[in-house]
């Protein structure tokens, strides 16, 4: 006991104040019973969880047409040429052209787990504790911080690629002709593989933050001890 009052009382001798704190933060809460490499390892499983049951349906067909919360509808400069068109009685080719929108989105997000697993592996001791005792899509935010501009990278191509391989881009040269022809309308011409990609991440995100909201605040959803364990410390706050 007396030279472990000594190791303590010689120590701050040799390491300043942010070595010090280094060295706490990396212990055990005190009276949790959980450290700090199980609630990294907790906050991994719950994003991997997220990921792989959200942005899996995502993937699929229909995974983004069908789902109300993250369909892509058409950029502000179109919803009106979709308004007209159904005014014109062409109902099934404005249907046809929001349809090919998602699916180039769901072709996309199947490019997107590797990008996310890379992330999550790098969830540091900090990083998880101040995830785990953050907002309720706190893990989210983290992910959107480390994974938007590579997954841009990856989603604009493939999205590019579909558009054109589903006809997209013939679909939207006849509508945005047709509409362009019309008296009194004024031309529009987006970069529609852009904002089907901006889109596609905004809706990638939202799901995973639905899933993170739900292990947050729904113990069932703590499907494994480790969530459980995990969990419970932030509920202490």
């Amino acid at each position: 006991m007396k030279k472990f009052l000594l190791l303590l009382t010689v120590i701050p001798l040799f390491l300043g104040c942010a070595e010090l704190q280094q060295i706490a933060d990396s212990l055990p809460q005190e009276g949790t019973g959980v450290t700090n490499t199980e609630v990294a390892a907790g906050l991994r499983q719950a994003l991997d969880f997220g990921i792989d049951k959200q942005v899996t349906k995502l993937s699929q067909e229909d995974g983004f047409f069908s789902n109300e919360l993250v369909r892509i509808s058409l950029p502000p400069e179109l919803q009106k040429v979709d308004r007209t068109l159904r005014d014109l009685g062409m109902s099934s080719l404005a249907d046809e052209g929001l349809k090919v929108l998602n699916r180039a989105a769901e072709d996309a997000v199947k490019e997107a787990t590797p990008i996310f697993v890379d992330a999550v592996r790098q969830i540091t001791f900090t990083d998880a504790r101040d995830i785990l005792l953050g907002d309720d899509t706190a893990a989210t935010t983290y992910l959107a911080r480390t994974t938007t501009d590579p997954l841009y990278s990856k989603f604009n191509p493939v999205i590019t690629n579909s558009l054109d391989e589903v006809g997209a881009t013939q679909i939207w040269t006849n509508i945005i002709n047709r509409y362009n022809a019309l008296p009194l309308t004024g031309d529009v011409n987006p970069d529609l593989a852009d904002y089907v990609t901006q889109e596609a991440l905004e809706g990638v995100y939202t799901m995973i933050a639905i899933e993170e909201k739900e292990i947050r605040n729904n113990f069932n959803s703590r499907t494994t001890n480790l969530l459980k364990r995990v969990f419970a410390l932030q509920d202490q706050y």
